[in-house]
């Protein structure tokens, strides 16, 4: 069966990263064509205050030279295409905006991690920015860091929150004190830890199953998501 057919929503990693530009719009877009229920970014800050979708600190142009993200301005980042070796589409570093409409748009999922530092105030101005644009029960913050997630929680009580968790994190069971879903690496999931997030009525994801064998994994666990830079809702 498939993952819709099993009721798993495909989360694509960064857009389609397999075939396009990552957090690129285009990216956002073609996932949606190929079926993804949703879509995961990573947001930062320009020097300027304008969130955009960069997973890495340095933004890398087509003419070969780079800027960091959050040293410089909105229009600096934006007035060179992106270094692009997976098509011949002229990109640009796409604002977080951008990826809240096309998620809209869609009707998709945000997968949404913060990278760099951010304050109350700037943390404020992000999910501000999702209840103005779409919505906050469609926007689920994720972090390995379980303290910004506590600081975000206590701030926005009704935000949908997931702890990213990987094979160096320990004490996933913290999450049951704040009621925190979890989005595990899936070489580490188990059937018992799924099955202990819902007994709990909490939610369960997979990061990140790029060939068959891992995909299969992942579906017979009985997950909620599938994050992929590969397939998408009708595998």
């Amino acid at each position: 069966m498939t993952a819709k057919q099993l009721g798993i929503c495909m989360i694509a990693h960064r857009g389609y990263s397999a075939k396009y530009l990552q957090n690129t719009e285009l990216a956002f877009r073609m996932a949606a064509k190929h079926g993804s229920g949703g879509a995961e970014t990573d947001i930062r800050m320009t020097n300027d205050g304008i969130l955009v979708c960069s997973h890495d600190d340095k933004a890398v142009f087509e003419d070969g030279t780079e800027l960091i993200v959050a040293d410089s301005s909105f229009n600096q980042l934006t007035a060179k295409p992106l270094k692009n070796r997976l098509t011949d589409d002229k990109l640009y570093l796409c604002t977080f905006r951008r990826y809240l409409e096309v998620m809209k748009e869609n009707a998709m999922i945000c997968f949404v991690e913060l990278k760099g530092s951010f304050n109350d105030e700037q943390l404020k101005a992000v999910f501000d920015m999702v209840r103005e644009v779409y919505d906050l029960s469609k926007c689920i913050l994720q972090s390995f860091d379980f303290d910004n997630l506590v600081r975000t929680h206590g701030m926005i009580p009704d935000l949908p929150i997931m702890f990213t968790y990987g094979s160096g994190e320990s004490g996933y069971e913290r999450c049951f004190d704040y009621g925190f879903s979890i989005d595990a690496d899936y070489k580490i999931a188990t059937p018992e830890m799924v099955k202990q997030f819902h007994e709990r009525g909490l939610e369960f994801g997979v990061w990140t199953a790029n060939n068959d064998e891992a995909f299969d994994k992942c579906k017979a666990l009985g997950v909620d998501y599938i994050e992929s830079d590969f397939y998408g809702g009708n595998d």
